[in-house]
């Protein structure tokens, strides 16, 4: 087996190779390094351009293609080419439901809380898989402008993104073949860039104000002896340069006097509006701006003048400046206490934007560094730091291996990642799988491998005395707390009923630096068998669950469904029970996916006749 070392300070891997950053945008998405001088560089390999356009296609063979190459494909295969996948990770259907018929390809709708799906082909891939996709472009494109194997990155997200968006980042990243150093917050990335706080005696509170395609937040930092502090953030994971875009389109979709409903069905259509409306807002909002934007398809006519713009975006905008409001406000300052506000995020070159922030913060911001390239030069910045090539920059003690629960397939679910800071607290909410469960067991797993039996157990205990509930209605917090000491407090509650347990472990007892390593260099070398067979447990485990509540459905209500129906769903159910014996994910998933379809209209079926029922013989007065 090939030795390598570890800090066990930062838990980084100890090899003489570069570590890159990577800015994992919603539109565009980069890569850089620090060069030969020692300065913060992104990559443009092959003169094929810095930005990659987060845009993944898959043709009939379901081979990938990613980038400008795939952005072809937008309008002449838009079911297949995915965009703005960002937005989707770690996110149900329910919480992108409302913006779904802007997406072009299909989304997966369970009616469940699970993490969304998105069917190409016969095919279907996760969020986190697609992210993959251009994390390996990325790397490709490093390792042939470097000339070098490029194997360790650091990933940046925004300030505002949860435990489980951070988890399917970093998740992206091992799929991708990539030993994820840190995820790092984009406005931090920012600061570093601007190279505020690599002098040690500064001290500064600064304003990261990032706008990108798909997400905006904004961050309040305190920069003291070369310390970063996250003062306050705020901001949304569903606002960003998309949504100028969708804006034009529904203002020319009503100027036009055409149906929205009608256009959204025709994708061709929707996605040549969509990407006519991005040009109109470049052409708007470039250095010798167009006065007048005016273009056509067809019969449809694409006019958008400055003004007319500029009072569309005005309300996202407005929001984004509520968020300044509540993040001073979350960090007790004012305005005038801000030393600098820089812009990060494509969007930013927006000059509506730029004129309502300097408004707010009654300074000029600076946009001096490319904001499309800003947060990979920090994240770039960040990765020298973990190299060990810089001592000006404190980074705190973190923790070596990830920790986390056994979830439904024997799956590990991490809550606090692997490289994050100490002390630090993170949690997820869980609920029960089987109706009337009132015990919940909480195995507590450290390591990197996907699969819990590849991982150390730390401790096990039982929630007790669960409210005796329908599976799915119980809310049962999962807390982990890991101080200073490398002391884990788990605390778990079901917030309905207030049932509590915790628990405290000594994670690191007993592993030698040699287990460490080990453990380390098993997750990357299983990294795609790994993931390969978690997505297979949470097919199966989602197409068990919908089993069981299609088998309880038709017990409880089967006297609202004809003979016919009941025999095509038995059979739906038969098919799933047969393809759950295999161990392909995509067949699993193709018969979940009938069973869904078919069976949908019949709740809502059952929910009206029940109104129609409770209301029969009374009078609305």
């Amino acid at each position: 087996m090939a030795k390598i070392s570890i800090n066990l300070a930062t838990g980084a891997l100890q090899k003489e190779e570069i570590i890159v950053g990577i800015d994992l945008g919603t539109t565009n998405s980069l890569v850089a390094f620090i060069n030969p001088d020692g300065n913060p560089q992104v990559i443009n390999d092959a003169g094929k351009g810095i930005l990659v356009p987060s845009i993944v296609h898959f043709d009939e063979h379901n081979v990938a293609l990613v980038g400008s190459e795939a952005a072809c494909f937008l309008l002449t295969d838009p079911t297949n080419t995915i965009f703005s996948v960002k937005r989707l990770l770690g996110r149900s259907y329910k919480d992108v439901a409302e913006h779904a018929d802007v997406f072009s390809y299909k989304i997966i709708d369970d009616d469940s809380d699970a993490l969304v799906k998105i069917q190409a082909g016969n095919k279907f891939y996760t969020p986190i898989e697609l992210s993959a996709e251009i994390l390996k472009e990325l790397k490709a494109r490093a390792e042939h402008a470097l000339k070098t194997p490029v194997n360790r990155a650091v990933i940046t997200v925004p300030a505002y993104f949860n435990d489980s968006q951070r988890q399917a980042t970093r998740d992206a990243g091992k799929l991708a073949g990539l030993d994820v150093m840190r995820i790092v917050n984009e406005p931090t990335a920012a600061s570093l860039a601007y190279g505020i706080g690599l002098n040690p005696s500064q001290q500064k509170t600064v304003v990261v104000y990032d706008l990108g395609g798909g997400t905006f937040d904004v961050s309040i930092l305190q920069i003291q002896n070369g310390i970063f502090e996250v003062l306050a953030t705020n901001g949304n994971t569903y606002l960003g340069g998309d949504d100028f875009d969708r804006a034009i389109l529904n203002y020319w979709i009503e100027k036009n006097q055409l149906n929205f409903q009608e256009i959204a069905k025709d994708h061709v259509l929707m996605q040549t509006l969509r990407l006519k409306a991005e040009k109109a807002k470049r052409a708007l909002n470039a250095l010798s701006p167009q006065s007048l934007f005016n273009e056509q398809i067809g019969e449809i006519w694409c006019t958008l003048d400055k003004k007319t713009f500029d009072n569309l975006i005005a309300i996202k905008v407005e929001e984004t400046i509520t968020a300044c409001k509540n993040a001073l406000k979350d960090a007790d300052l004012t305005t005038e206490q801000i030393d600098e506000v820089i812009l990060g995020g494509g969007s930013t070159r927006t000059n509506y934007v730029k004129e309502k922030v300097a408004d707010f913060f009654g300074k000029i911001p600076r946009d001096d560094i490319n904001p499309d390239e800003v947060v990979a030069l920090g994240a770039a910045i960040q990765a020298d730091v973990l190299a060990g090539n810089r001592s000006d920059i404190l980074l705190l003690d973190v923790t070596p291996l990830s920790l986390g629960i056994e979830t439904m397939g024997g799956l590990m679910d991490v809550i606090i990642g692997r490289n994050s800071k100490v002390p630090t607290k993170a949690g997820r909410q869980y609920t029960t799988s089987v109706d009337g469960q009132v015990n919940m067991k909480i195995a507590v797993f450290q390591g990197e491998r996907d699969l819990v039996k590849e991982n150390r157990k730390l401790a096990e205990f039982e929630l007790k005395g669960i409210p005796a509930m329908p599976a799915g209605l119980p809310k049962v917090d999962i807390n982990f707390l890991l101080n200073a000491d490398g002391i884990l407090t788990v605390h778990a509650v079901e917030l309905r009923s207030g049932v509590k347990q915790e628990i405290e472990i000594t994670p690191s007892y007993g592993l030698s630096d040699e287990t460490v390593e080990k453990m380390l260099l098993d997750s990357i070398t299983h990294a795609k068998s790994d993931v390969a067979e978690r997505m297979i447990v949470e097919a199966k485990t989602a197409a068990e669950q919908l089993v069981y509540t299609a088998e309880r459905f038709i017990s409880k209500h089967g006297e609202f469904l004809t003979v016919a129906e009941i025999s095509e769903t038995n059979t739906h159910i038969e098919a799933l029970k047969t393809a759950l014996k295999s161990s392909d994910k995509d067949i699993i998933l193709n018969k979940t996916e009938d069973l869904n379809e078919f069976t949908r209209p019949f709740a809502e079926r059952v929910m009206d006749k029940a109104i129609a029922g409770a209301m029969k013989g009374k009078r609305v007065e």
